[in-house]
């Protein structure tokens, strides 16, 4: 039988090679709901392709042109973000990807999670926003959430068969991103097109800029910390340029696992479909002729202030990482439309994490209050 999937922001990178896995393995998977924030032309032509029961657009204004191009197939069409929420919990679906970007991904994993469903999670905001509720939720609800991130679908592999072993330490590599090399001087004048040229990895615009800032990689460290169960204390952030060790964990006798490969997101994407079983692939293989050494070196939180916040924001807990998250969403869609320089962009966020009231134990509406008044203070310093 075929797992029914939704698949939530699905004209995104994530959301797009997850439908190739899909094309790949159409004997094992198919598609009950697609999801897209703005992208309606793709939406269309993916409803085309893969015939799903309902598709949503968010963006509401859309919706006449959705509808109109699909009036001759038995789709159901849906707008807005309610509707997103809404088709998650639909009972043939078996496991939601949550593949939108930031935090629109919070109020439909919650909603998934509710209604039962396993989550493949591509949207690590999810977990650094509300990271305590929901691994709460999940539990209460005995929801499988499955890592879809190449850092933390590694771990989960090297965990794989040792789950009562005591896990020492996480080693989460980053590939230092476009401006490794770069001085405080020459990230002072960076642009917007330099900081889209990541050297590894293909993804969306917004996930390519905090690559750059290092913030996503701080967003790894929050979402690690929930998924893995470990103090912030025991994951080291390791900068690993040829981003072909996707992640290690390190025993309590000292033994390192590691996983490998060439970096393609169609492998996690892959495997948290399938989990436990692994599928063939089309991926290419890792030669390790190719490369005659695989280099390391600890990340300069001078230079890449945002993932000292990450730290920090962890470390305080309470709603200080969703203040976090907020304030880089505002910054680096500043710095996308040119309206902030790149160093910039962390002067913004450690004042906003300042200035927005702290609470120490957030209910959903406070996360909610949180976001919107970060979201105001940040967008005032701009």
């Amino acid at each position: 039988m075929k797992r029914s999937l939704a698949i939530l922001g699905s004209t995104g990178s994530i959301g797009t090679q997850a439908l190739e896995v899909v094309s790949e393995h159409a004997d094992l998977f198919e598609v009950y709901a697609l999801t897209a924030n703005n992208q309606v032309d793709l939406l269309i032509n993916q409803a085309r392709k893969y015939m799903p029961e309902v598709v949503v657009i968010a963006n509401e204004q859309k919706y006449p042109e959705l509808k109109e191009a699909l009036e001759d197939l038995p789709i159901k069409v849906w707008a807005g973000s309610d509707a997103i929420a809404q088709v998650v919990q639909s009972e043939p679906i078996d496991m939601v990807l949550t593949a939108m970007v930031g935090y629109s991904g919070l109020k439909p994993t919650i909603a998934a999670i509710k209604a039962g469903k396993a989550i493949a999670l591509a949207n690590k905001e999810t977990l650094v926003v509300a990271g305590e509720l929901i691994t709460s939720l999940a539990r209460e609800h005995k929801v499988a959430v499955l890592p879809v991130d190449s850092e933390h679908s590694a771990i989960f592999q090297c965990l794989a068969g040792e789950w009562e072993n005591e896990v020492e330490k996480i080693l989460l590599t980053a590939s230092g991103g476009p401006f490794r090399t770069k001085t405080i001087d020459e990230l002072a004048v960076v642009t917007k097109d330099q900081a889209l040229k990541h050297p590894n990895w293909n993804m969306g615009a917004k996930v390519t800029i905090d690559s750059a800032s290092m913030m996503n990689k701080g967003f790894e460290m929050i979402e690690a910390k929930w998924l893995f169960g470990v103090a912030p204390e025991q994951i080291q952030v390791v900068v690993h340029p040829q981003s072909v060790i996707h992640s290690m964990v390190q025993f309590q006798d000292g033994a390192v696992m590691a996983q490998l490969g060439i970096p393609d997101m169609k492998l996690p994407i892959c495997y948290a479909f399938s989990y436990p079983k692994r599928l063939t692939s089309k991926a290419p293989r890792l030669d390790f002729n190719l490369y005659s050494s695989l280099t390391f070196e600890e990340p300069d939180m001078t230079r890449f202030r945002n993932l000292a916040f990450a730290f920090e924001a962890i470390r305080q807990g309470g709603n200080m990482p969703c203040i976090l998250n907020a304030a880089n969403e505002v910054v680096v869609a500043a710095f996308l439309r040119d309206g902030i320089g790149f160093l910039q962009m962390s002067d913004v966020i450690e004042a906003t994490m300042q200035k927005v009231p702290f609470i120490t134990t957030p209910t959903y509406d406070d996360y909610v209050a949180t976001d919107a008044e970060a979201r105001r203070i940040a967008a005032a310093m701009i």
